[in-house]
Formats: C-alpha cells, structure tokens, sequence
C-alpha cells in the first residue's frame, strides 16, 4: 500500500494531480479541500494517501493532513458510500465541518453537498456517531473566540477531561489569556 507521497506537483486538473516521484509521475484523486491548498506547479508537496485496489483499477486518494486522510476511511467504511461520494463531502466541506455536523447531527450540512440527498445524510450521520473525533477537539457549542482558546481546549480533552468540561472550564478564563497560562488556570478550575 502507498501512504504517503512527497514529490513536485506536476500537473493539476480538478480532482485530479500528477505528482513527479522519483521520475514515476503518480495520479492522485483529492478532494477541492485539498486541491485549493496545492502549492504551484513545480513545487514539493506530500499528500498523505490512500490506494484503493479494484478490478480493473488502482487508484490513489490524497489528503493534505491525516485527518482528512482518516474521514475518508471512515466514509468509505459506511455501506453504499464509495471514494467518489466520500471525495464529495470533502470537497464540500471539512473535516472538522463533517465532525461538528456529526456531532450536532445536522443533516441539512450534508444534504447542501451534491450527491447527497437526506437518506444517505441521515445515514452518514448515524454511522458517524463517535467516530470523528467532535471538532478536532473544539466542542460543539463552545465559544472559542481565539486561537489560544482553541488549543486550551484541545489540550483539556487530550488531558481525558470531556468536551463538556473543557468548555466550562474556558468559558471562566480571559479572552486575552496565553496557552501555558490558560491551560494551567482551567487545570486549577478543573481539580475543584
């Protein structure tokens, strides 16, 4: 299986990228997520992937983070969703946007991407169901007004404290506060 691809980016042809490995030039599928954070022409990049073995067919997926890599797998897990459909969605939105969707379970997100209609949401979103990580740690409902609220939280449900909790503890901290220090006093707030 290939994994993981670095070379210089060929061609671009929405969805589809040829990228210079080695002398070996290698079409990948990637989502619109991913294409729009392509590099130029002629430029390195690294596309985690993912190499699907048919019949009459290898074809590879790539993904600009891991995390996207691993919502597709989960997608192409769902009985009747398939590396187009799961390409779809990505393209339609981000990963974190299909884990806040999950996790509030709102359809209608996933009913405004072509292909999917309110059937196969429904669907999507029941066999989702506790397996996106919610928001990539930033629970759903939370203010975070900041990046350094974001990784407070992040670093609180990391720690093993709950989405719940961890939006509790930030909603008492200042709006200005730094990371070190903010994950310290939501520490103390937590022991209480």
């Amino acid at each position: 299986m290939i994994g993981r691809l670095t070379g210089t980016l060929a061609e671009k042809s929405p969805p589809l990228v040829l990228m210079d490995v080695g002398g070996v030039g290698y079409e990948v599928d990637v989502p619109m997520s991913t294409f729009c954070s392509l590099p130029h022409l002629g430029e390195r990049v690294t596309l985690h992937t993912h190499m699907v073995v048919r019949e009459d067919a290898q074809l590879l997926y790539g993904f600009l983070t891991l995390e996207e890599r691993e919502t597709f797998r989960q997608l192409i897990r769902i009985s009747g969703v398939g590396p187009r459909i799961a390409l779809a969605v990505l393209s339609g939105m981000s990963a974190q946007e299909l884990a806040q969707a999950v996790s509030q379970q709102q359809p209608g997100r996933l009913v405004k991407v072509p292909g999917i209609g309110k059937k196969t949401a429904e669907r999507l979103l029941l066999e989702l169901k506790g397996k996106l990580a919610p928001d990539l740690g930033v629970p759903a409902g939370s203010v975070v007004t900041s990046d350094a609220q974001a990784d407070i939280v992040q670093a609180l449900v990391a720690l093993g404290y709950s989405d719940k909790d961890a939006a509790a503890a930030i909603k008492a901290l200042p709006a200005d506060i730094g990371v070190s220090d903010g994950i310290r006093a939501a520490l103390k707030s937590l022991v209480k």
